[in-house]
C-alpha cells in the first residue's frame, strides 16, 4: 500500500492543536526518535506529534486517517525489535506519535487492587507511585528506566516476575485505546470478570501498535512484601537448575517470584566488562541461577535453609544469599547487566525464545549443538526465563574476526535456522519482546498459515487502510514501500 504524504493543511491542524511542545517537523527535534534501541534500524517521519490528552491522541487518530497517512506509536523507544521505528512502508511519510507527554497516573485503588496509568508512564515511576500505597506493580525488567507503560502493553512485556505472576495480558485489567478511525475505546474499569464476548483489549496487548494506540490501562496490584531474599546458586546443569526450582517451588510455593538462568561464559563476560561486578562464589560453575524470593517472616532463612539441603543432596553446587540491600542489588545486577556485557564483547544475533519449560534444558543443549555444526566457530550462548520457557538465545560471532561484517553476512541465516528449530521444538521465537519489524519475514515463514490468515483478518477489520505502525508484526500482501 502507498501511504501519502501528511498534507500542509494535516501538519497545520495538528501544529495548532498540539502546540509547539507537540508538534514538530524539525530534523534535530526528530533525529533521537529515529533509530531503535539496537541502533541497528534508522528510519524517517513527516512530523513529530506528542499529544498530552487522550483527546489530543484521538484528533490527531482521526485526522491522519481521514488521508490514509501511516501512524506509528511510540513510547518509551526500547523496543529490541524495531517495532517503535518509522521505516519500511511508510518511510518518511509517517507521523511518529510519541506518548511520552501523556504520563498521567490518574489513579491508585487500594480496595480495587489497581492502578490507572497513561501509556507514558514510565514503568520505574509506576513502581515508585504504587510503593507509596503499599503496593507493587509486579513486572520488571532491566529497561524500566525507560520501558512505558502503553509499549508494555503493545509488546505484552514479560521480564523477571512471569514465573508467578504472568506477563502483561495477566496483568491488564482495563484499556482506553484509540482505534485506526479516530474512535476512543473506553474500557478501564478494573474487572477481574467480564464475559461480553470477544476481549478487545486482550488483541491491543501485543498487537504491537497495529490496532490501535493504547492511551491509558487499569492494571493489577498486590500488595507490598514483607520480606525478600535474593540468593546467587552455582549447579552442574540446566536441567538440575529446573529440578531445583520444582523443589524450591514445592516448599516455598508462591514465594519464589524469580528464577533466572545465567551460564557460566555469561558471568565471565558481565566481570569483563561491568565495573564494580564480583562473582558471588568462590568457585567457577557451568551454570549459575538468580533467585528472588519474597513473603512474610524469615523468608531468607527459609530460602537459605532449602539451598543447604539441595547442596546436601548434590542438586546444588554452592550457594550464597544477600545479606542486604546492597547485597541483593549486585546480584541482580549481574543478571541484568548480561546484555550489555555481552553487547560490548561483539555483535551477536538474539533471539528471545521459548518452548515447554520442561524441554528448555535438553532444547538449549540440541540447539547449541545444532547452531555450531550449521555455522562452525559461532559461539551461542542462552540465558534467561528458565521457570516460565523463556531464554534469551543469541549466537555470538566467532572470536578474534570482523564481528560486523560476521552479522552483516550472516545473522539473518543464523535467525532463521534457531527460529526454525524452535519452531520444530513446538516453541515460538518471541516470547517477550514481540515480532517488530526484524522477526517478520521469518514469522511469515514459520508460522501456521490458519494463525496468519485470522491475524490478517483482525487487522483488516479494525484498520482497513493499513495505517497503524504498517510493516510491523504483519507481512500483509498490501505491505509494500510507496512509489
Amino acid at each position: 500500500m502507498a501511504y501519502p504524504m501528511p498534507s500542509a493543511a494535516l501538519l497545520g491542524a495538528l501544529a495548532d492543536r498540539l502546540g509547539p511542545q507537540g508538534f514538530t517537523t524539525d530534523p534535530a527535534d526528530l533525529a533521537p526518535w529515529l533509530t531503535d534501541w539496537r541502533r541497528r534500524l534508522t528510519g524517517a517521519a513527516a512530523a513529530l506529534v506528542s499529544p498530552a490528552t487522550v483527546e489530543d491522541a484521538a484528533f490527531v487518530v482521526a485526522r491522519a486517517a481521514a488521508e490514509g497517512v501511516a501512524i506509528v506509536p511510540q513510547g518509551g523507544n526500547s523496543s529490541m525489535v524495531g517495532g517503535a521505528t518509522p521505516a519500511g512502508p511508510a518511510e518518511g511519510r509517517a507521523l511518529l506519535l510519541s506518548t511520552r507527554r501523556m504520563r498521567a497516573i490518574r489513579s491508585i485503588s487500594v480496595e480495587d487492587n489497581a492502578v490507572i496509568a497513561e501509556a507514558g508512564v514510565v514503568l520505574a515511576d509506576l513502581h515508585a507511585a504504587v510503593e507509596e500505597q503499599k503496593r507493587r506493580f509486579p513486572l520488571s525488567l532491566a529497561a524500566k528506566g525507560n520501558a512505558t507503560v502503553g509499549g508494555l502493553v503493545s509488546a505484552n512485556a514479560g521480564g523477571t516476575q512471569v514465573l508467578r505472576f504472568g506477563p502483561m495480558r495477566a496483568l491488564v485489567l482495563g484499556l482506553e485505546a484509540v482505534l485506526p478511525d479516530g474512535s476512543l475505546f473506553r474500557g478501564l474499569a478494573p474487572l477481574r470478570k467480564d464475559n461480553r464476548g470477544y476481549d478487545l483489549k486482550q488483541l491491543l496487548i501485543g498487537g504491537e501498535g497495529t490496532l490501535g494506540l493504547v492511551t491509558a490501562a487499569t492494571l493489577r496490584l498486590v500488595p507490598a512484601f514483607e520480606a525478600r531474599a535474593v540468593a546467587w546458586v552455582g549447579l552442574h546443569s540446566a536441567r538440575d537448575a529446573l529440578t531445583l526450582l520444582r523443589a524450591l517451588e514445592d516448599r516455598l510455593g508462591e514465594a519464589v517470584e524469580s528464577f533466572e538462568l545465567v551460564p557460566a561464559e555469561g558471568l565471565v563476560l558481565v566481570l569483563r566488562h561491568i565495573p564494580g561486578t564480583r562473582a558471588p562464589l568462590s568457585d567457577a560453575w557451568t551454570w549459575n541461577v538468580l533467585i528472588e524470593a519474597v513473603g512474610a517472616g524469615p523468608v531468607g532463612d527459609r530460602l537459605q535453609s532449602e539451598l543447604m539441603a539441595a547442596i546436601e543432596a548434590g542438586l546444588a553446587g554452592d550457594a550464597v544469599v544477600a545479606a542486604s540491600d546492597a547485597q541483593a542489588g549486585a546480584l541482580w545486577k549481574l543478571r541484568e547487566s548480561l546484555s550489555e556485557a555481552e553487547a560490548r564483547d561483539g555483535m551477536a544475533a538474539k533471539h528471545d525464545i521459548a518452548v515447554p519449560v520442561a524441554d528448555m534444558p535438553g532444547f538449549m543443549a540440541r540447539a547449541g549443538a545444532a547452531v555450531v555444526e550449521r555455522f562452525p566457530g559461532t559461539r551461542p550462548i542462552a540465558f534467561g526465563h528458565l521457570g516460565d520457557g523463556n531464554v534469551h538465545f543469541n549466537v555470538r560471532a566467532p572470536a578474534g574476526g570482523d564481528d560486523k561484517a560476521w552479522f552483516a553476512a550472516q545473522a539473518a541465516a543464523v535467525s532463521r535456522f534457531v527460529h526454525g528449530l524452535v519452531t520444530d521444538a513446538g516453541g515460538t521465537l518471541s516470547a517477550e519482546h514481540g515480532i517488530g519489524r526484524f522477526k517478520r519475514a521469518d514469522f511469515a515463514a514459520l508460522a501456521d498459515p490458519v494463525r496468519l490468515a485470522a491475524m490478517r483478518a483482525i487487522k483488516a477489520a479494525l484498520d482497513p487502510a493499513g495505517i497503524m505502525n504498517p510493516g510491523t508484526l504483519l507481512p500483509l500482501a498490501e505491505d509494500a514501500s510507496p512509489q
